[in-house]
This record gives C-alpha cells, sequence and structure tokens, in this order.
C-alpha cells in the first residue's frame, strides 16, 4: 500500500485550473481499484491519495506521471510503501 502526500508549489488559483482534470485522472485509477481514498490537506497546502499495493512502486510513479498537477508543476509528490499487518474487513481484496 502506498501514502502519497502532495505539497502544491504553485498558488491555490492554479491549482483550482487543473483540479478538474487532476479529478478526471483519480476516477481513472478509483475504477481500477489503485487508488482507496484522496482529498486535500488541512490546511490545503497539498493532498493525500491512499494507493493499493496492487501496483509496484515503478508502476506508482507512472501513473503519478500521469496527474495534470505533476504535469503542470503544480505538485511535488512524496511516496510511502507500506506493508499493513491489520486493516478493516471492507479492505480485503483490495489493499
Amino acid at each position: 500500500m502506498y501514502i502519497i502526500s502532495m505539497t502544491y508549489v504553485k498558488p491555490l488559483t492554479e491549482i483550482e485550473e487543473y483540479l478538474r482534470l487532476h479529478r478526471e485522472f483519480l476516477d481513472v485509477y478509483y475504477a481500477r481499484e489503485i487508488f482507496l481514498a484522496s482529498g486535500p490537506k488541512n490546511p490545503r497546502d497539498g493532498g493525500i491519495i491512499l494507493a493499493s499495493g496492487k501496483v509496484s512502486r515503478a508502476e506508482l510513479d507512472e501513473i503519478l506521471a500521469e496527474d495534470p498537477f505533476r504535469q503542470h508543476g503544480l505538485a511535488h509528490y512524496d511516496v510511502v510503501e507500506f506493508e499493513p499487518s491489520k486493516h478493516h474487513g471492507a479492505l480485503s481484496g483490495i489493499i
């Protein structure tokens, strides 16, 4: 599993211009059960994406390269990989 922490490197006005495209990007990988949860940080200086372990780190990097926020230099990404030792039963088969 992965925790992806995005930090905006451009003003929110520029982020807002690409938010619809970013959400469409997220939808593609929700449909493929790669992304499990996402949303803005509080305060809104970036966002978090939780991704399943169904992909390798190299595959995840390729996926993140498709994000309009990355393509337009709007955010920096930090990725933490972890192996869940416990999880809620509702997550069986998707993590």
